[in-house]
């Protein structure tokens, strides 16, 4: 599903919440990704989804502004999840599938649980997550459980606190 080039210890994978309640998310994912690279951590994969996603790969694109090496890596469930979004909101995801370093799908079309194998594939192929959690049910609460399952240290943006 997802390659790394065997440099997992230097990949972190983002899972989140479509609704965001905090407003600082984007300048504690600005801060979080820059300490991030100064400790090797190259390439960022995101799921693709509104909310969370949305805003973990728009950082990483910023970050690459300044760190030409950073990559962002898009984990997508299926071609055309974007079908039932705003114009706006699709013209967001394509730029955001236009500038990243690669695009996979781990579903060739919509199934029950292609959300669940995207999930999978992120921690997959990934040795740090970060990950915007405020519920404990659904599927980043699962996609969290999973990281930890898998020995990855999972960083919660959404109980950060100040400059962390």
């Amino acid at each position: 599903m997802t390659e790394n080039d065997g440099s997992r210890e230097q990949t972190v994978c983002f899972t989140g919440h479509r609704e965001i309640r905090r407003s600082d998310v984007a300048e504690r994912l600005d801060a979080l990704i820059a300490g991030l690279y100064l400790k090797g951590y190259r390439i960022y994969l995101a799921g693709g989804a509104l909310g969370f996603d949305t805003e973990a790969a728009l950082a990483v694109l910023r970050a690459r502004e300044k760190h030409l090496r950073i990559e962002l890596r898009l984990v997508l469930p299926f071609p055309g999840q974007s079908a039932n979004w705003s114009g706006e909101q699709r013209a967001v995801y394509e730029d955001i599938k236009r500038k990243a370093a690669s695009v996979t799908y781990t579903s060739l079309k919509y199934t029950r649980g292609c959300y669940h194998t995207r999930n999978r594939a992120l921690v997959d192929g990934a040795g740090l997550c970060v990950a915007y959690l405020v519920k404990r049910s659904g599927g980043t609460a699962y996609t969290v459980d999973y990281a930890r399952r898998q020995g990855l240290a999972v960083i919660n943006v959404a109980q950060l606190q100040g400059g962390e």
